[in-house]
């Protein structure tokens, strides 16, 4: 299930609104928050616009709309294809509601937190099984999550990993480029095989007949 969710301006990572957690939840949170804000942080206008980061028993969701990240830190169960809907859905409530101050510069941290009362009403339709099994039926109306990019947390706040999409097409051309080395070597040798199999064979056969006669006879 959709456990907290952020939403924060991308130019300069400025919290705008955010789910009011209970005490429990926010002590088993305060970590992956604070990896939430280290997100936004790397967060700029070359960024991929959807992604999933994994992060121990966590998945954190994040979808950039209109110069806004909408970002919820879910359980790994809790299924992508509904948690990109759940955002999609707060994308599209909190741009008609406050698109048009969002660029304000005199904003205040959480200057939109009343925007808490449809983040709770969203979640609560998203915790509810039958509303998940309806959506999940709805797969022509829900975003196609197979093309999502997907990072891990260590690589993204210890390793430098980047979440910009040039970055992340030059990763893909890479491991394409790779595959393509190794299916070429794989193709060069099966050739070699089949043009020197035979005769190698041959010679190697009648090395042995010559070497078990020296040895026999």
């Amino acid at each position: 299930m959709v456990k907290s969710t952020i939403i924060a301006r991308v130019a300069d990572g400025l919290p705008l609104a955010a789910s009011m957690d209970d005490e429990q939840a926010e002590s088993m949170l305060s970590e992956y928050k604070s990896q939430a804000k280290a997100i936004f942080k790397k967060l700029n206008s070359h960024s991929e616009p959807m992604c999933s980061i994994e992060s121990g028993q966590y998945c954190l969701h994040y979808l950039l709309e209109q110069g806004v990240c909408y970002l919820c830190i879910c359980e790994k169960s809790f299924p992508r294809k509904l948690a990109f809907s759940y955002l999609d859905e707060l994308a599209k409530e909190f741009y008609m509601s406050y698109g048009s101050e969002v660029e304000k510069t005199n904003l205040r941290p959480y200057a939109f937190i009343k925007f808490d009362t449809f983040i709770q009403k969203t979640k609560r339709i998203y915790e509810d099984s039958r509303t998940q099994n309806n959506l999940s039926k709805l797969n022509e109306d829900l975003r196609d999550v197979t093309q999502i990019m997907t990072k891990n947390m260590e690589d993204l706040l210890w390793r430098g990993d980047s979440l910009d999409r040039m970055n992340t097409m030059s990763d893909r051309l890479r491991d394409q480029s790779e595959k393509y080395r190794k299916h070429t070597r794989q193709l060069n040798i099966e050739m070699m095989i089949r043009k020197y199999g035979i005769p190698a064979a041959i010679i190697l056969g009648f090395i042995l007949i010559l070497y078990l006669r020296y040895k026999l006879f």
